[in-house]
């Protein structure tokens, strides 16, 4: 039996403990590198040769939608499997418009993560029916896109991380940014979306599924 080589790029060692007990227990896949943050993640890449990228989208150190563009690049064979905290609807589209080959959430259970894995290193793509069917939306005419659709992916990642309710310092310093780049980013966000304040984007978000009321 072949093994499928993974590296693993996420920013918390439980999560990456965790992902390789549960492939220490599967004979077709084997852990091969690690990285906890992007530049990290794209040192591992260019140093060593797998067959799968498990790839949390949310690390310091570059953003997520960038660095899958940038291994496409460099690495246009290499599937990308997008293991993140966040809901579909916040990130799933971009992440596959960007180049990735599946996105799961990490609430997905073990074996659906393994099929996930299986079937991109196969050269397939893994989605959810969530995801398809916001796939699908996304690519029909319409006249009345959502304002958040027009946000560049650098504005969409503060965005979320404003109305999660984290501070511009906060922020700064998980993107490895100054606090007056998060400042113009929430600018523009507040401008492109005609609204006024955080308040109003957290109703935004939460009204549009972004994020649950009640994690507030």
């Amino acid at each position: 039996m072949k093994q499928i080589r993974v590296l693993l790029a996420d920013d918390h060692a439980i999560i990456r403990d965790g992902l390789k007990q549960i492939f220490a227990d599967t004979d077709d896949l084997l852990v091969t590198g690690e990285a906890a943050n992007g530049l990290e993640a794209m040192d591992l890449v260019r140093a060593q040769a797998c067959d799968v990228l498990v790839l949390d989208i949310s690390m310091p150190g570059r953003n997520g939608l960038d660095l899958i563009r940038m291994i496409r690049d460099e690495k246009g064979h290499l599937p990308i499997l997008v293991l993140s905290m966040h809901h579909e609807e916040q990130y799933a589209v971009r992440a596959i418009h960007a180049g990735a080959s599946g996105y799961l959430t990490k609430e997905s259970d073990g074996e659906v993560l393994i099929a996930a894995i299986r079937r991109v290193a196969g050269g397939g793509v893994y989605v959810t029916e969530k995801v398809a069917e916001l796939l699908v939306r996304g690519i029909r005419p319409t006249n009345d896109a959502l304002p958040h659709a027009a946000l560049s992916d650098r504005e969409y990642q503060v965005f979320n991380m404003l109305v999660m309710g984290k501070g511009l310092t906060e922020i700064g310093e998980e993107l490895s940014l100054s606090v007056k780049t998060i400042s113009t980013h929430k600018t523009h966000i507040l401008q492109k979306m005609n609204m006024s304040n955080t308040a109003e984007l957290i109703r935004y978000a939460i009204a549009h599924g972004l994020v649950e009321a009640s994690q507030f």
